[in-house]
Order: C-alpha cells, then sequence, then structure tokens
C-alpha cells in the first residue's frame, strides 16, 4: 500500500499557517507528500523545503485571483496536488494548512487504509474534527461547526476536490466512504486577536468581494472572539508536532463556556445533539456505505 500525503499552502509565515506542523503530523504514515505552494509574498517556499524529509515534493502554481467566488480557487488548488502524486499511489491525505493529526490516531488510520484497500466501493475515510477556537484552550462545540470530512481518498482522478476543498466527488455525486475512529485537529480560528483579524480580511478574498469585506471587519484592530455561540475548555492533549508552537503563542485569553448564543430553536437543537448524540438536518459531504 502507498500513500501520498496532499496538501495547498500560500503565505504560510504572512498568515501564520503551522503548515509544517500539518505536514509533519501525518508524513509518518506517507511514502510520499505534495505541497502545492502557491506563489507567496512570504518565504513560504523555503519554509517547506526546509522541513528535512526525502518524502516532500513541491509543487509550484499560480493562484487564479479572479476566482472569489465560494472558495473555488481552492478546490483548483488542491486538484493540482492530487494530479501531481505518483500513479502507484493508493490513498492520497488531504490535510489543510491549519490542521493536524494527533499521533494517537496514525496506526487507527493507516489500519483502516489497509482494511479498504482491496473494496474498491469504498472511494474515501471520514475523519471526526475537533475545531480550537480563540486559543489553545478553548473548542467550538455547536452545530455550526462540521463534525466530519472526507480526508482520504483513492488515487483516481474521477475524484476531484469540490466547492472550497471541504469536500470531494465524482462528476456531480458525492463519494462512498467508510468512516474512522480518528480525530482530525483544526486550529483554523486559533490566532491571536490581531492577526486572527488580518488573516480573516486575506483569506475573505477567496469568498467575497472589497465591499463585503469591509462591511464584515471594518477598521478595527483585533477579532472579536467573543461572537461565537459556544465553546468548552479543551481538556486533551495537542498533536506532538504541536508543542512547541503552543508554547510560543499561546496567549492570554478568557471566553465564556457557560454563555450560549443561541436562538430557542438552535438551542434546542444543542441540547438534543449533547443529550443523544444525535445532529438533525446535519449536511455531509459523502455517503456512507
Amino acid at each position: 500500500m502507498k500513500v501520498s500525503g496532499v496538501t495547498i499552502i500560500r503565505n504560510a509565515i504572512k498568515l501564520d499557517y503551522p503548515i509544517v506542523e500539518a505536514i509533519k503530523s501525518i508524513l509518518p504514515i506517507c511514502d510520499e507528500f505534495v505541497v502545492a505552494v502557491g506563489n507567496s509574498d512570504d518565504a513560504t517556499g523555503e519554509l517547506i523545503t526546509g522541513i528535512q524529509s526525502e518524502k516532500i515534493r513541491v509543487v509550484r502554481t499560480i493562484w487564479d485571483e479572479s476566482k472569489r467566488q465560494g472558495g473555488a480557487v481552492l478546490a483548483d488548488e488542491t486538484n493540482k496536488a492530487l494530479d501531481a502524486v505518483s500513479v502507484d499511489t493508493d490513498w492520497c491525505f488531504y490535510i489543510q494548512a491549519d490542521e493536524c493529526v494527533h499521533e494517537q490516531y496514525l496506526p487507527a488510520i493507516k489500519a483502516a487504509m489497509q482494511q479498504h484497500l482491496d473494496n474498491s466501493a469504498v472511494e474515501g475515510l471520514v475523519l471526526k474534527y475537533i475545531h480550537f477556537y480563540g486559543s489553545y484552550d478553548y473548542v467550538a462545540d455547536s452545530r455550526s461547526w462540521y463534525r466530519t470530512e472526507v480526508r482520504i481518498v483513492r488515487n483516481d482522478k474521477r475524484i476531484r476536490s469540490h466547492g472550497d476543498a471541504q469536500g470531494f466527488r465524482i462528476d456531480d455525486r458525492y463519494l462512498q466512504v467508510k468512516p474512522v475512529d480518528a480525530y482530525m485537529y483544526h486550529y483554523g480560528w486559533v490566532k491571536h486577536p490581531k492577526f486572527q483579524l488580518d488573516k480573516a480580511r486575506e483569506v475573505s478574498k477567496y469568498w467575497h468581494d472589497d465591499t463585503w469585506i469591509k462591511e464584515n471587519f471594518g477598521n478595527g484592530d483585533e477579532y472579536d472572539y467573543s461572537k461565537v455561540d459556544s465553546v468548552t475548555k479543551f481538556t486533551g492533549s495537542h498533536p506532538e508536532v504541536m508543542h512547541e508552537r503552543i508554547r510560543a503563542k499561546n496567549w492570554e485569553l478568557r471566553l465564556e463556556t457557560g454563555r450560549k448564543n443561541f436562538t430557542p430553536w438552535r438551542r434546542f437543537l444543542f441540547m438534543l445533539e449533547k443529550v443523544t448524540g444525535w445532529r438533525p438536518f446535519e449536511y455531509k459531504r459523502y455517503k456512507v456505505i
């Protein structure tokens, strides 16, 4: 079985993405790792080539700045990376620049890939998610945050990244998948409030026009993390590759875990999920078989 890691990145230093940690978190179970490095305003290319691993292969790309609706440019870049994996690869493990896998889950993920290797009906594997918010000490726990995503797909050129690179499809249908009892740790909303606002303004360019960005982010100096609907304290451990970053950048932030900013209907759905584990009307970009 051959596994290729796949990711895309641009302006990693400028926007403070934990891309090195993301790559290193799954590198042990990958036989190669394709990194599509887009045209950047910083030394992102050097950052990636500085990772000491012969598994890593950099593909230089140019992002299409005209695609500012629905994050379509992110799917385009992901497909460039998928197309660059070796022809003898069996599985492509896609990880985004603000994600990490805890080392405790790597054996289960590799075992699932091996288990379903010869079953061609299984086109992808789904991982569960933990979304950190505001700092490394809090987790967003409402239904506003997706619980699962396809992150491992077969090396089948019919499989394309879709939308804003959150899911995959073959033509216009969802992939047939199997779930894996393993978590992806998402750190996209963990930055100092000043840098989070800078990132929000920059990244929003791939979804919205300049007027929308100005109306929603204005001329403030810091991102207002208190706007979240619900958070809880994180009591587990972070991936080992994240420890140094956390020690260096875990600023002081206090969020009210007891405050729930819900409409009555949303509060009912929230409590129903907490009691039963069932999330009614949950949107999934795949079909479990």
